[in-house]
Parts: structure tokens; C-alpha cells; sequence
């Protein structure tokens, strides 16, 4: 981590109790990662400037398992996807063009996106997932250049072809089905209430949450929970939206939102009990409350439009769900998520 970092990063970094060795310094880094958008490496070298990774996505093509999901008559089943088909359409051409596949990940995320400090390469469950689409597209795990997105920039950064995919924990539901089109469901989570071991009085996503400053990231399904019901929580910055926005209780980023609760600036976060118990797995001080209150799925998200890409991912998704998702869960979440039997049923359009 270089020494010029952001002033909130020192300090977290110097406050952070129970995070030893490799995870306090991924947790550090990842902050001063999660607050612009940058270009990361292949396979940990430098991919800026490489070919055709500079907004050269693809282009638009012609074509209620959340808790929390748009008001929309019309939505039903919102994890439908397109069925399978190996097929190579517009998209896949243009990415067989480029010779790799730009996929917008997480860098700071426990577990599923992040970058080990020790080896300097990106690892965790969806990276594993996103190298298997490498491999079923271009026939090797290696051609893909990953991207960090911040959660608030996912859709975004679809929109304006800077990736072809998002693989980052995404959850599926009827307001984002309107802006991005998803493959079958790859995994189940659930948002749940983080929150020190010591804060008794909180013990979930409930009343006793009442007055107390509660962290979200911004585009989140967790935010919408709280919009819908807050319980008396205060989880909005007086400016949000604006050039004024302090991102105080409104971050970017997920992780930014742990930061801040071991610097005591807010007392509880709003997230996917999937990160959350990676993080509580980081540090000993923190605990997930209570119990999940939605059921979510998490998609690998594309352009809208760019159909043949979504049916490429769902025929990838088929395999992978008969040996290497069991794999990738024993390794990297298995130990903070145990019970978890396989990953969901899918279901087709």
C-alpha cells in the first residue's frame, strides 16, 4: 500500500483490531481502491492501456426471491434467465476480436473479489467464476482483464461498454432487471445487520436499531431495505446525491462502510450476509445480528441487449454448477458460510 494514501485509509489501517497479517492489509488497500474506479491487471500486471480494454464493450445488441425489489406489476420470477446456448453472436465476436474478456469485479471483498497483498492477483469466488468464462469464451482462464467497480458504478460501467460483464456479488431483482440483463442465479445470500460484538443493545434488523447511524452502500439492495424500512435508523447523509455528499453513511463501496464502523463513525452496517461473514471472519471485534431478512440471488450481469453473451454465461453457469461451484465454495466460503448444500436451481425463461 503506497505511503501517499487517502487520510481515512491511515487511519483505518491504524485503528483496525483483529486484522493481522494479509487481511489488514487487503481491507486498507481495498479502501483507497473502493474510492475511484480503476483499471486492474490480468493476472497482476498492468492492463491499462492494453488493447481495446478502453471503453470497447461490446455495443448495445437489439434484443422475487429479493426482499426488497421495485414496484412493478409486471415483474415476476425476476432471476429468469435466458436458456443456455454456446452460440457465437455479436458480442462473443467482438470479444473473440479482442482476444480477452473485461470483467468488472470487486478488489476489497473478503473471500470473493480481492487482492492478495502477498502475491499482488485478484482471488476469491467470483474470480473464479469469471476465469471459467474466460475459458468456455477464448479458451484460456488468463485472457480477461479484470476491472474494479464500485458498487455504485456496476450498472454504469456496463452502460458505457468500459466491461462485458460484472461479476460481483450482484444481486438480481426487478428494479435491475430493467438496466441489466442477468444470467441464471450462482449463488443465495441475504442481508443481515454487522455490528460490534460489543453493541448488545443491536440485535438485528429490527426496533433496536432506532436511532443509531447505520452504513450502506449506495445502489445497494440494503439501501432499498432501509428506504422501505428504516425502523428509526439513520442511514442517509444530509446531502446525499450531491457534490456535498460526505459518504458518511452512503459510501461507494461496501467495504468503506466497515471502515467506518470500526472508527466508530457509524454503529451498525446493512449488507449481503455473504460479504458480511467474511468480514466478520477478518475481524474478531465485528458480528453478524440477528437473522437475514430477504432472499437474494446473485447474477453475473450484462448489457441489456446483448443477449448471445447472457446465454453464453448460463451454458458456462450449467457446468460449473456440477463440480467447480462446489470447489470454489470449499475453498473460499465454506469456513465463513458453512451448510450451504449447492448453488441455486435455475430457472428459465
Amino acid at each position: 500500500m503506497p505511503n501517499g494514501t487517502d487520510p481515512l485509509v491511515r487511519r483505518a489501517a491504524g485503528r483496525l483490531r483483529g486484522w493481522g497479517g494479509v487481511a489488514a492489509m487487503a481491507v486498507a488497500c481495498g479502501l483507497t481502491a473502493s474510492l475511484t474506479l480503476l483499471p486492474l491487471a490480468h493476472d497482476g500486471t498492468g492492463a491499462e492501456g492494453a488493447p481495446g480494454t478502453a471503453g470497447s464493450g461490446p455495443g448495445v445488441g437489439t434484443g422475487v426471491q429479493v426482499g426488497v425489489q421495485a414496484k412493478a406489476d409486471t415483474c415476476v420470477n425476476p432471476d429468469a434467465s435466458l436458456r443456455p446456448d454456446g452460440a457465437d453472436g455479436p458480442s462473443i465476436q467482438a470479444i473473440k476480436e479482442r482476444g480477452k474478456l473485461v470483467v468488472g469485479v470487486d478488489q476489497s471483498s473478503y473471500r470473493w473479489g480481492y487482492r492478495n497483498p502477498e502475491t499482488r492477483t485478484l482471488e476469491g469466488f467470483d474470480i473464479d467464476l469469471a476465469r471459467a468464462i474466460a475459458r468456455d469464451v477464448l479458451g484460456d482462464e488468463n485472457a480477461v482483464i479484470f476491472r474494479a467497480i464500485p458498487t455504485n458504478q456496476r450498472i454504469a460501467a456496463l452502460d458505457s461498454g468500459k466491461v462485458d460483464l460484472v461479476v460481483r456479488t450482484m444481486t438480481i431483482n426487478c428494479k435491475r432487471i430493467q438496466q441489466v440483463a442477468f444470467s441464471t442465479a450462482y449463488f443465495q445470500a441475504g442481508q443481515q445487520v454487522l455490528a460490534p460484538k460489543l453493541a448488545k443493545t443491536i440485535t438485528g434488523y429490527d426496533s433496536s436499531l432506532r436511532g443509531k447511524r447505520v452504513c450502506t452502500a449506495e445502489g445497494s439492495t440494503a439501501y432499498e431495505a432501509l428506504e422501505e424500512k428504516s425502523f428509526g435508523a439513520v442511514f442517509k447523509d444530509e446531502a446525499d446525491g450531491t457534490k456535498d455528499d460526505k459518504d458518511l453513511l452512503t459510501v461507494p463501496n461496501q467495504l468503506d462502510c466497515l471502515a467506518r464502523l470500526q472508527l466508530g463513525e457509524v454503529d451498525a452496517v446493512v449488507t449481503d450476509n455473504a460479504l458480511a461473514a467474511g468480514q466478520a471472519a477478518q475481524d474478531p471485534a465485528v458480528e453478524l445480528k440477528g437473522r437475514p431478512f430477504t432472499t437474494e440471488y446473485y447474477g453475473v450481469a450484462a448489457k441489456l441487449g446483448n443477449d448471445d453473451l447472457v446465454r453464453r454465461v448460463n451454458k458456462v453457469l450449467v457446468d460449473y454448477r456440477k463440480g467447480p461451484w462446489k470447489q470454489a465454495y470449499e475453498r473460499w466460503l465454506e469456513a465463513d458460510l458453512p451448510g450451504i448444500p449447492g448453488p441455486p436451481v435455475p430457472r428459465y425463461k
